[in-house]
């Protein structure tokens, strides 16, 4: 059979799509007709209809979209400071073809310990256009970012509102500034002359988290004039916003399942079984306060203008975490009692496991305290020039600078349980707990003081950016006019973080004998302080059994210290000297380095664009074309500064000898790298009448790598794996890898697409729409993780190779998929119905991702080998060491959809708004989801069927989610509004998964529970 050509395919859709459009459009238009009919009064005078608030927002997004040059979607404030949601981030995501992600996953990649996957975000984060993640941020049509390492902002930084109203490009024009493959999205604030004159607003309101039980305030407000003088007219705006939330999150996670033919005591049938090896539950606090300064001054007279804007953005954040992890040292020793209950798959359903082999099921608490300030300050001036009608000239400089610091630090208690129960039949899964084991979770012999965590960063972005523009008019029926222009930018990234020593043992098995005897049981006076115990109540909001109370560390333990780590930090790894075996203590503690040059990683990046994008108009056809043509080229040139660096640790305990020893290596390196990109660009738009017309768009874009990528920054690591002779206190070598860690690359390229857009959109009534667009990205040059050599040669000069996982260029890929949005407001319905409005909107993506694996590899086994570890990080490995492929983009749902009833009637406006994602894939080597404790199964491995022998990678899902939102609105006067709103109306779980052979499993579940707030706003 012959294929059909994918030309004729994506042809055919395209046709499709405007028959489609066509085909509604003409029951639209009867609607049309029937509404101008009936708009009429009887003496045959034409009603006057004064559209506001909600109702009126819509129809300004609409109109910004039918007359744009581009591809664009909006939204718009229904009144001043009111952006229909409580973060930017969740008013992107009712934009048709955007989505948020619900974890910190994508938020401070370059801080952090890099877990944020395992947490939950209380307001959204992760912004992905079309389900790709390459989103460019703007202000006001100018860069703007966050000092996170990133080149975006964070959308949940910014004050909602001081923004008018904000924009998504789905396939930008060359005078648009590079930078966004998926879309770019502009924030748009207000100018004095927006205003016809003085022009004021004030609200409060108060917030309250349903889960969390606190009441939160926040207020904002904004003043404007405008006046005229012998030297023209001036104008003057400030806007401020202050706002603050308390939300509590919590989760209840499951442990990677590992395969077993003999795990369930007294069964002999050699059937595999997949187990879980642990669980860990939480209740995390979160806190958040933002503050907003917007200020502006125009100027205007006669061909000249003018403008100075001002913009200020702080948050700080702050989250309390408690939680319990339990789980077996070794999996491939663990046995559950007989009776244990199995899916069909294998899967674990209902059992009871222990450890028969060790001390009992480990367990560990945890004390865990994290907060984030950031500060982004954009000074912006602008100037228009009106040289002839023909000629118009403007400049624009710009100034921004960002800043953020940070910490992390965490307590863990450690201990054993004699068992853990599970119930995996339910969702989210459950650990059952009889009467003992309840007393002996707050009993204080049962911990003792196991591990701390200490982390701080400190982060400075800025940019310098200079643009000139000019515009020449035609006198031209064809040519409408040409745009050209320059703009250069310098900017500049400095990060410095804890290192070295981030996560340390207090009291380890590991550490018994050689370095310390017995733990520092909180039974022992000498260890007993400072600890509370904590419960976990109303769990769930009630919706699954309330764990247990549990001991924790004191959480004031964790109160950060900005000049170093936390006081309470030298006490309680003391107490690992009071057992020491040797001194000076083998394990004598020292606070995390921070603020040293190792520390530092410095990029610098200089850019030079230049555009010329002509505009042209064909109105003799039959249907009127229209649209814009243009190149962009831009060239860019950056430069790293950071370390390779290797510490040698003390090997001297351990006998037998074959462990190598190196020399310490700090090794300053310095790198450049440039290039150049040409990136074209075509939107043709076709009118058919007032209301149709189809959109046709091609670009060619372009994505630098987030600037934590391309960091040099480069740690290798001796792994020795020991086992100490209790009686005989001697510590003998098991194993032994040489790995290293890059956490960025500096030689990496742009991330580049290919973008096809086709669109047929039809507009009717007031503010009514239905659009179509189907898109195919085609994307090179994608930054992935893999696995390289380093060589270095020990202190007799034998060499030795480092597998060092790091960034690089090593896939490419497509996504293609189709939008369609509906909104009308049925006016004609009779009386109270005529205020009932639909806005409705849907997305199907289809992704395919090249890794450039290496072909028929099945095995990621034996582990530690640069094979192994590269097949690991492209495709996934299970925990039996097998690979599991057929891997998705990153953040891409295959289907989303928005869907709001609204309703607009005298002084009353209402929204009840859904919104819908399905599954995507957030990682493919994750935090909690990657470990060493799987079981080879490779038949060909030297370690098959032994324990450890896998170092595994589970892709991680975020699942299908949807939340129901709902507002109300109340005019008292013209001028006074009262207003309420909800979030999470109906409870929703949050639940991830990850991807194994027996399919996707269940990996966690996050609540957070409503949340409502009630605003009174005023306006002059």
């Amino acid at each position: 059979m012959r294929r059909t050509p994918v030309r004729f395919q994506r042809t055919a859709i395209a046709v499709g799509a405007a028959q489609f459009v066509l085909m509604a459009s003409g029951a639209m238009m009867a609607h049309s007709a029937f509404a101008q009919d009936t708009g009429k009064k009887d003496d045959g005078s034409t009603a006057t209809v004064v559209v506001v608030g909600q109702r009126a927002a819509l129809e300004s997004a609409s109109a910004r979209k039918r007359n744009a040059d581009e591809i664009v979607d909006s939204i718009v404030a229904d009144d001043i400071g009111k952006l229909p949601d409580k973060s930017v981030t969740e008013v992107l995501q009712r934009v048709v073809g955007v989505t948020i992600d619900r974890t910190l996953n994508r938020v401070d990649p370059q801080q952090g310990v890099g877990d944020g996957v395992n947490h939950y975000a209380a307001e959204g984060t992760g912004v992905s256009v079309r389900g790709l993640t390459y989103v460019r941020s703007e202000l006001n049509g100018r860069d703007a970012f966050s000092a996170n390492g990133g080149r975006s902002l964070s959308f949940e930084d910014v004050p909602p509102e001081l923004m008018s109203g904000l924009d998504v490009y789905k396939n930008p024009s060359a005078e648009q500034i590079e930078g966004g493959i998926s879309g770019l999205v502009n924030l748009r604030t207000a100018l004095p002359f927006d205003f016809k004159g003085a022009k004021g607003a004030l609200s409060v309101e108060e917030r309250r988290s349903q889960l969390r039980g606190k009441t939160s305030p926040g207020v904002s407000g904004l003043l404007s004039n405008r006046w005229n003088t012998p030297f023209g007219q001036f104008g003057a705006l400030i806007d401020v916003a202050r706002s603050r939330i308390n939300t509590r999150s919590d989760g209840m996670q499951i442990s990677p399942y590992i395969p077993r033919t003999n795990a369930v005591t007294g069964d002999t049938s050699g059937t595999q079984r997949w187990i879980p090896n642990g669980s860990y539950w939480t209740s995390n606090n979160f806190e958040r306060e933002r503050d907003g300064l917007y200020g502006a001054l125009q100027w205007k007279k006669d061909n000249l203008s003018s403008y100075l804007t001002f913009f200020r953005s702080k948050y700080d954040m702050n989250t309390t975490e408690y939680g319990m992890n339990t789980g077996t040292a070794n999996p491939s020793t663990s046995m559950l009692d007989p009776g244990a209950t199995f899916a069909d798959n294998g899967a674990l359903l209902t059992g009871t496991l222990r450890s028969p082999n060790e001390t009992g099921i480990s367990l560990s608490s945890s004390s865990r305290a994290a907060g984030r300030k950031s500060d982004t300050r954009d000074v912006a001036w602008h100037a228009d020039w009106r040289a002839s009608d023909q000629w118009t000239v403007s400049s624009d400089l710009q100034h921004t600078r960002a800043t953020t610091t940070g910490y992390d630090n965490l307590v863990g208690m450690q201990g054993t349980l004699p068992k853990m129960t599970w119930d995996l039949t339910k969702s989210p899964a459950e650990l059952h707990f009889d009467a003992a084991d309840r007393a002996l979770l707050t009993d204080p012999k049962t911990y003792y003081w196991g591990t701390s965590q200490e982390h701080r960063d400190k982060a400075t972005g800025t940019l310098n950016a200079a643009r000139l523009d000019a515009k020449f008019t035609f006198d031209s029926p064809v040519l409408n006019d040409l745009r050209f222009g320059v703009r250069f930018t310098d900017r500049k990234a400095d990060t410095r973080s804890t290192h070295g020593s981030e996560w340390t043992a207090i009291a380890q098995p590991w550490m018994q004998g050689w370095a310390i005897n017995g733990y520092p049981y909180l039974n022992d006076p000498r260890f007993s302080k400072p600890v509370m115990t904590m419960g976990f109540p109303n769990f769930f909001g009630g919706q699954m059994t309330a764990p247990p109370p549990v001991i924790i560390a004191d959480p004031a333990l964790n109160t950060p210290n900005p000049d170093g780590a936390p006081s309470g930090f030298a006490l309680i790894h003391g107490y690992a000297n009071l057992l020491c075996t040797s001194t000076p203590c083998a394990m004598n503690w020292k606070p995390a380095p921070f603020g040293d040059a190792e520390g530092l990683n410095q990029q610098r990046e200089r850019t030079k664009a230049a555009y010329s994008q002509l505009r042209f108009n064909v109105d003799t056809l039959r249907y009127p074309i229209d649209g814009n043509v243009g190149v962009r080229v831009v060239r860019t040139n950056m430069a790293a500064t950071g370390y390779l660096l290797y510490t040698q640790q003390d090997i001297s305990k351990i006998s037998g000898g074959g462990v190598p020893a190196f020399a310490d290596l700090s090794a300053k390196r310095d790198f450049d790298n440039s290039y150049t990109n040409v990136l074209p660009s075509l939107n043709v738009r076709m009118k058919v009448n007032d209301g149709l017309q189809f959109r046709g768009a091609y670009s060619k874009g372009m994505t630098r790598p987030d600037f934590y990528q391309l960091q040099a920054y480069t740690t290798l690591s001796e792994n020795i794996k020991t086992t100490t002779d209790t009686a005989t206190k001697v510590t003998t070598l098991d194993s032994i890898t040489f790995t290293g860690s890059a956490r960025g690359n500096p030689a990496l390229k742009p991330t580049t697409s290919d973008n096809l857009d086709f669109t047929a959109e039809y507009y009717f009534g007031h503010g009514g729409s239905l659009t179509l667009a189907v898109f195919n990205k085609r994307i090179k040059d994608i930054v992935i993780g893999q696995t390289s050599t380093y060589t270095m040669n020990d202190l007799t000069g034998k060499p030795y190779d480092f597998n060092v996982t790091g960034p690089t260029n090593g896939a490419k890929g497509r996504a293609n998929g189709a939008e369609i949005a509906y909104q009308q407001y049925f006016d004609k319905l009779p009386g109270f119905w005529s205020g009932f409005g639909i806005s409705a909107n849907y997305t199907y993506l289809d992704s395919r991702l090249n890794l450039n694996a290496p072909p028929g590899v099945v095995w990621c086994t034996p582990k530690d080998t640069p094979a192994a570890n590269t097949a690991r990080d492209l495709a996934g490995c299970d925990t039996d060491g097998r690979i599991l492929g057929g891997l998705p983009m990153t953040n891409l749902s295959k289907n989303a959809y928005n869907l709001a009833l609204l309703y607009d009637k005298g002084p009353v406006s209402a929204r009840l708004a859904y919104s819908w994602r399905s599954k995507y894939l957030q990682a493919v080597n994750a935090y909690g989801t990657n470990g060493g404790e799987g079981i080879d199964a490779n038949p060909d491995s030297p370690n098959f069927g032994k324990g450890y022998s896998v170092n595994y990678a589970l892709p991680t899902y975020g699942g299908a989610y949807g939340e129901l939102d709902g507002s109300f609105q109340y005019e008292i006067t013209p001028n006074l509004k009262l207003s309420v709103e909800a979030s999470n109306l109906t409870n929703a779980i949050y639940r991830q998964y990850m991807q194994q052979h027996i399919g996707l499993m269940e990996r966690g579940a996050f609540y957070t529970g409503r949340s409502y707030s009630v605003r009174m706003g005023y306006s002059f």
